[in-house]
Formats: structure tokens, sequence, C-alpha cells
């Protein structure tokens, strides 16, 4: 099974507070005018330039590990490799919101409007994050149509280049998954172009599965740890 994701720009706009949490705000700030100014211009010209699209494709155990496997550069030992075979049922995935976006922002860091650029790019990459959780709810739903969605079964997506799982998975992943349908490309340093975009598998399970210490070597190096928070939010859903 392979889809591709229709997303409507306006289901992929953030909200200013989310906006504002990835400019590094604390929770709840109220923001000075020029930071308001700045997302009144932000929003509407986001709105106006995103092209959100995925495509989500079904594999089994097996697929997937000639996938992760790639070009043998994982580290030694990862999450990853003791959850997917756990997995009632895996999806690749890749979204992007269009090059239009990124392209936008570069022209105002080349212009050195850097407040708006900056405001603009942490608007781009929220509504990145929203246009993954729309294709995630795609697989959700298609589990619940395939009879495969117990009352325990959650959903996390991870990523080439995150938790041991090396960025030169891209390769293995993109070849499988083809998402050049949706305007996404593979630069040869395994980046994608456009920027603004995710790819990657999303695992469905038990919550149980996903629950892994972040006690490995490359965790010391994480400066986010955001697998803590990602864990936190199955248990609660």
């Amino acid at each position: 099974m392979r889809r591709i994701v229709e997303i409507a720009a306006g289901d992929v706009v953030p909200d200013s507070g989310a906006v504002l949490e990835r400019l590094s705000f604390p929770p709840d700030a109220v923001p000075d005018e020029r930071t308001a100014s700045l997302l009144r211009q932000a929003i509407p010209l986001f709105r106006s330039l995103s092209r959100p699209a995925g495509v989500l494709m079904q594999v089994d155990a097996k697929q997937f590990e000639v996938i992760y496997h790639g070009e043998g550069r994982n580290e030694p030992a990862t999450p990853l490799e003791g959850i997917f075979p756990e997995a009632v049922k895996l999806a690749l995935f890749a979204v992007t919101i269009g090059h239009e976006v990124s392209a936008r922002i570069n022209e105002l860091f080349e212009t050195r409007d850097f407040a708006l650029a900056s405001v603009l790019d942490a608007v781009a990459s929220e509504a990145t994050e929203i246009a993954a959780d729309l294709v995630q709810r795609e697989f959700h739903d298609l589990l619940r149509e395939q009879g495969k969605l117990g009352p325990s079964t959650k959903l996390l997506r991870y990523s080439p280049g995150y938790c041991g799982w090396h960025i030169s998975g891209q390769r293995a992943l993109f070849d499988t998954l083809k998402p050049g349908e949706i305007g996404l490309t593979l630069r040869e340093s395994f980046l994608m172009e456009p920027l603004k975009s995710i790819s990657g598998l999303i695992i469905g399970g038990s919550s149980q599965i996903h629950d892994f210490e972040d006690g490995y070597p490359f965790c010391i190096e994480c400066k986010t740890r955001g697998c803590r928070e990602r864990i936190r939010r199955i248990y609660e859903n």
C-alpha cells in the first residue's frame, strides 16, 4: 500500500504560541509588539506560499530491516532495532511544505531581513511537524480500517539522523518510498530538498515498545532529548 496524502495549506498553519515556543519564548509568553507584528506578517506569508503534501507506504518488518541497515553506518545498538520487530504495523512516510516557503526564507536572510526570516522559518518548522502528524493520522485511520488498531496501539515516528539511525538511511528510504512524486529529492549530504520536510518510519504497536531508556552513547550528544516528550505523549493519549 502506497498513497499520496493530500494536505490543505490551511491545515498546517501553526498557532502563534507554538511558533513563539520554537523561538525560545517561555510558555504562555505575551510577545512584544515587534514580535507580534512579525507574526502577523509571517503567518499569512506562510499560508500563501505553502504547498504541503505527504506520501505513506506500508511495509513489513523484513522490508524495513533492509532499509534500516542501509549503508551499514548505524550505531552498534539503537532503540529502533529493538522496537520495529515488535510492531503491529509499519509505514514509511515523507512530508514537505514545498519549495516556495524555503526559497522565501532564504531570500529574506539574503536581504538581511533576519527578524522576519527567523519568524517565518519557525512557522515553517512547526507547520512541517503538523504535516507529519497529519500523515501519521492517515496511518492511524488506515490501521483502524484494517482492524489493526487495538486499545493499546500507539503510533510514533522515527527518522534517519536520530537515535542512532544514520542519516545515510535516507537513501534506502527514498529508493523504496519514491517521494519525488511530492517534490522531495535527496542531496549528496542526505539532507532533503526542500529542507522543510520530514521522512522516516511510523511504528504502530503497544506503548511499551516505544518506552526506551535514553542511555545510549549517542544520547549524550543529543541537545533536545525530544524522545522523552514524545514518549510521554503516547502515554497521555
